[in-house]
C-alpha cells in the first residue's frame, strides 16, 4: 500500500527552494518541532531556526531553515521562510567560517553592555544549523532537488 502524500512547498522572498510530494514533514516551530502526515489538521504557525526534515520513500532530505511561517491546508504544506538552503547547497566551509564568526562576536559582546544578546545567538543558531543540516546530509542521509 503506497503511503499517502501531500504536496510540501519551501519559499523564501528570492526562490522557491522546495516543491515535492511528500510522506511527511517535521518543521522548527517557534515553540518545537511539529511533525506533520497527510490528513493534518490546517494550522498556521511561526517557524524558528532549524532543520526541516521530509521523507520521500525510504530519503529524508533536510533544509536548513530560519525564521517564517508554515501553512498547513488540505493536500498541502507552505513554508514561507525568512531563509532556507537545501543540504546539498551548503557550503561547509563557509557554514563554519560564520558558525566562528558569531561565536567570536557573543564573546566579545560579554564585556559590552550594548550587545543586542537576541541578535547574537541568533546568529549562532544559524550558522549552527546550516552546519549541522550539511553535516547530517553528508553523513548518509540524502539531499533532493
Amino acid at each position: 500500500m503506497a503511503a499517502e502524500t501531500f504536496t510540501l512547498e519551501v519559499v523564501t522572498p528570492q526562490r522557491e527552494v522546495v516543491r515535492e510530494p511528500v510522506a511527511e514533514v517535521q518543521v522548527p516551530g517557534r515553540g518545537g518541532y511539529l511533525g506533520i502526515l497527510a490528513g493534518h489538521t490546517p494550522l498556521l504557525t511561526e517557524l524558528g531556526i532549524g532543520a526541516l526534515s521530509y521523507r520521500k520513500g525510504t530519503q529524508t532530505v533536510y533544509v536548513a531553515i530560519a525564521g517564517g511561517f508554515a501553512e498547513v491546508l488540505s493536500g498541502r504544506v507552505l513554508v514561507l521562510a525568512d531563509a532556507a538552503q537545501r543540504a546539498d547547497e551548503i557550503d561547509v566551509s563557509q557554514a563554519q567560517s560564520e558558525l566562528a564568526e558569531a561565536q567570536k562576536k557573543l564573546a566579545a559582546g560579554a564585556s559590552a553592555a550594548s550587545t543586542d544578546w537576541d541578535a547574537a545567538l541568533q546568529s549562532v543558531a544559524r550558522a549552527q544549523t546550516w552546519l549541522d543540516v550539511a553535516t547530517r546530509a553528508g553523513a548518509g542521509s540524502s539531499s533532493a532537488h
